[in-house]
């Protein structure tokens, strides 16, 4: 019911999710990630700890591959599950169990992997991957690229209802944290206006949060 990648940012370090599906609030279950470390998506009858647990043996000092065979050794139901990881090396690893959903595959290229379930066809992660390889800017543009680039190669086999968008760098709360928990529309259309709207603001936020002294206003009332 899901589609995602988790990529890493060459240049700066910054890690990333993004996710899609036709079930509501998707990335509240599937998206995890941990400034310095790396990011995860745990998905296809999600297990929600399984991300978690996978940044905290990177952040241990496991590679994203060793920490994703821990998992494939240890987690219960693994068969049920798929994990994506990225590491602060760029490394990366996947899981997808034999219990997968409907047409399920992966995808993977140095600094990003996609994987999906219930898929309209078996190239969909193979298209995020390199749009999001191909793509320039910023993280969050790439990431948005590279899921319009799976929804643009049929996506999930059903219509999707909800996405979202992690991102975190150098300090120890997420610096995005968008989502489209639920709509009749298309959610990464959705998706894309938020960061459209919040990618200007998003080192403002960081700086009100460090140093409120130093915060830029937005003209809100009572705040001009």
């Amino acid at each position: 019911m899901t589609f995602s990648l988790v990529a890493r940012c060459a240049q700066t370090g910054m890690f990333g999710v993004a996710v899609s599906s036709s079930s509501p609030a998707v990335a509240a279950r599937c998206a995890y990630a941990r400034a310095g470390v790396g990011a995860v998506a745990s998905q296809n009858i999600t297990d929600p700890t399984l991300g978690p647990r996978t940044l905290d043996l990177m952040e241990r000092g496991m590679s994203a591959d060793e920490a994703v065979a821990e998992i494939q050794a240890t987690a219960r139901f693994v068969e049920y599950r798929q994990v994506l990881a990225v590491d602060a090396a760029g490394g990366t690893a996947l899981h997808s169990g034999p219990n997968s959903l409907g047409i399920w595959t992966q995808a993977v290229q140095p600094n990003v992997v996609s994987a999906g379930n219930l898929l309209a066809n078996d190239r969909v992660p193979e298209a995020i991957v390199a749009a999001f390889s191909a793509a320039p800017g910023h993280l969050g543009d790439r990431l948005i690229a590279a899921m319009r680039a799976g929804l643009a190669a049929g996506g999930e086999a059903g219509p999707l209802h909800s996405a979202g968008m992690l991102l975190v760098d150098k300090v120890a709360w997420p610096v995005a944290d968008l989502r489209c928990d639920w709509t009749e529309d298309c959610p990464i259309d959705a998706l894309a206006t938020a960061w459209d709207i919040y990618k200007p603001q998003l080192e403002d936020y960081v700086t009100r949060a460090l140093d409120p002294r130093a915060a830029p206003s937005y003209g809100v009332p009572g705040n001009e």
